[in-house]
């Protein structure tokens, strides 16, 4: 009885193992670069959501705090204080 309560205790500590991400969700920033220097808009965040395969975007401004949080499936568009896309990252 007590081996048995340290081994649930101690499974409680594990790590569990990584799942893969499943097909047409994770993100390539790289196929939506042809947007950079473009305006943010409504539309803009639909070309790249489907450039990048991505299934989440971020608008993030310049002084925009943001959460360190990696997502595979989220594309990160980062605004110049113009309003325009200055980079894109996953994640």
């Amino acid at each position: 009885m007590r081996v048995a309560i340290i081994a649930l205790a101690l499974a409680a500590c594990a790590t569990p193992a990584s799942e893969p991400m499943p097909a047409g969700g994770a993100c390539n920033a790289e196929a939506a670069r042809a947007l950079v220097g473009q305006a943010a808009a409504a539309e803009l965040g639909a070309a790249a959501l489907r450039l990048s395969g991505a299934r989440r975007l971020r608008w993030i401004r310049p002084g925009d705090m943001v959460t360190m949080d990696y997502s595979a499936d989220r594309l990160n568009v980062h605004l110049d204080s113009a309003g325009r896309v200055e980079r894109l990252a996953c994640g």
